[in-house]
């Protein structure tokens, strides 16, 4: 005799039935047909009825994914990426108000980020990377408080890093690289408790690692700081002996000058310090080529007594997308 369906099996029938009769919510169709008229033909191929949910016999629209709330469905993540977007930032998708994911990047997107970005109050991922957006970052990025990702490099982002950024108490990975930026990195970005990877390499920035954790207990949860090709000037501190959790420190192609001291040997899970080109004297303390995690210490192009060694094989680090989204 065939088994007959159990309960769990017709529940999620049902779920799966009901999910496909719900109705999209309005707001979020009108949306996405707004930005479905102003993308390229190799998105609006694939976005195919007017419901990007889905209707009858239609699948929902290819990178849309939705959730149903009540008697409706709302759109909960959108990615669309290396599609060849043209053209300036959809300010449409800030009317999709239950976004947890928004996902444009490698794409050719110019002009700002509007200020409505601060109406998505459930994105946790936010990743615009590789395009070429505009202006400076706008602050009412720090109004999404439950962003965790946050990624902007590969831009032309211009101005001051905002120190509202400091206000979202979920991030974990911050990634400005590779943009205009100028000005001094907000020290209160050493208040995220959560944040592990800082990196604004390749930008114009000033200051000095004193100004940026002079609060001793700043950066609770950094693994990774990537300051390299800055204008960063100063010394080394010894309060970044107080990054407890610190791997990887790139501090590669600044201004820095002083002795390296023996206080950074203390970071017990250090793991790659790069120094090179900055005008750093003295010598390195023994310490460092006896610490028992430390795989590379990268010290060429500075004024390091002779003799002075590296530890390891200079490479560039860098890290895959399934390292760090989730």
């Amino acid at each position: 005799m065939a088994n007959s369906p159990t309960f769990p099996s017709i529940f999620c029938f049902l779920l799966l039935l009901a999910f496909a009769h719900c109705k999209t919510v309005k707001r979020d169709v009108k949306a996405l047909n707004e930005i479905k008229a102003s993308l390229g033909w190799r998105v609006v191929y694939a976005w195919v009825g007017d419901d990007p949910c889905g209707d009858g016999d239609l699948p929902p629209w290819s990178g849309v994914t939705c959730s149903q709330q009540g008697d409706y469905r709302v759109v909960t993540e959108l990615e669309v990426y290396a599609v060849s977007i043209v053209g300036p930032f959809p300010t449409a998708v800030t009317n999709l108000l239950d976004l947890t994911r928004l996902d444009l990047h490698n794409n050719k997107l110019t002009g700002p980020i509007p200020p409505q970005i601060g109406r998505l109050k459930h994105l946790k991922i936010l990743n615009l990377r590789w395009n070429k957006l505009q202006d400076v970052i706008p602050p009412e990025i720090g109004e999404l408080k439950k962003l965790t990702h946050l990624y902007l490099s590969f831009n032309n982002f211009k101005g001051e890093i905002p120190s509202e950024l400091a206000n979202l108490p979920e991030l974990r990975y911050l990634y400005l690289h590779e943009n205009r930026l100028t000005g001094k990195i907000p020290p209160e970005l050493g208040n995220l408790k959560n944040l592990r990877h800082l990196d604004v390499g390749n930008n114009h920035l000033i200051g000095t690692l004193r100004d940026l954790i002079k609060n001793g207990d700043g950066f609770p949860s950094l693994r990774n700081l990537y300051l390299n090709n800055n204008q960063l000037s100063g010394g080394l501190p010894d309060q970044l002996a107080n990054l407890t959790n610190l791997e990887i420190l790139y501090l590669s192609n600044n201004k820095m000058i002083g002795s390296v001291p023996p206080k950074l040997a203390q970071i017990p899970r250090l793991t790659y310090l790069y120094l090179d080109h900055n005008s750093f004297i003295g010598r390195i303390p023994d310490a460092f080529y006896k610490h028992p995690f430390l795989k590379e210490l990268y010290i060429e192009g500075n004024q390091f007594r002779p003799g002075t060694k590296s530890k390891g094989m200079h490479k560039v680090l860098e890290l895959t997308d399934t390292e760090f989204l989730f």
